[in-house]
C-alpha cells in the first residue's frame, strides 16, 4: 500500500495543479478584462480568477476567441493543446505568465 501511495505522490509531483495561482493579480484582472469584453459581459460581471469560461457561457467557439485576444494583448503564442486546457481564468492566467518567461528567457 505504501508503494502505491507513494507512486501517487511522484505522479502529481509533476502535476500542472501544484502550480496553480502562479499569476500576478494584475495578469489575472488584465484576463478578467479581455474575458469580460470576450463574452460581451457587463461591466459588473463578478468574473475572478476562479471562474470557469463555461459558466461565464462561453462555447468552444468562445474560448478560442479568447486565446486569441490574450495572445495579441500579451504578445505571446498559444498552441493548441495548451490552449484546450484552460478552462479558468486563473489556468489562462497561469499559462500567459509561463509563456511570457519563456519568451523573455
Amino acid at each position: 500500500m505504501a508503494a502505491a501511495a507513494g507512486t501517487s505522490i511522484s505522479a502529481l509531483s509533476g502535476s500542472r495543479s501544484l502550480q496553480l495561482n502562479q499569476a500576478k493579480p494584475e495578469t489575472v484582472n488584465k484576463v478578467c478584462e479581455i474575458v469580460k469584453k470576450q463574452l460581451a459581459l457587463p461591466a459588473d460581471s463578478a468574473v475572478t480568477g476562479e471562474s470557469k469560461f463555461a459558466e461565464l457561457g462561453a462555447d468552444s467557439l468562445d474560448t478560442v476567441e479568447i486565446v486569441m485576444g490574450l495572445e495579441e494583448e500579451f504578445g505571446i503564442s498559444v498552441e493548441e493543446d495548451s490552449a484546450q486546457s484552460i478552462l479558468t481564468v486563473q489556468d489562462a492566467a497561469d499559462m500567459i505568465e509561463k509563456l511570457a518567461g519563456e519568451k523573455s528567457a
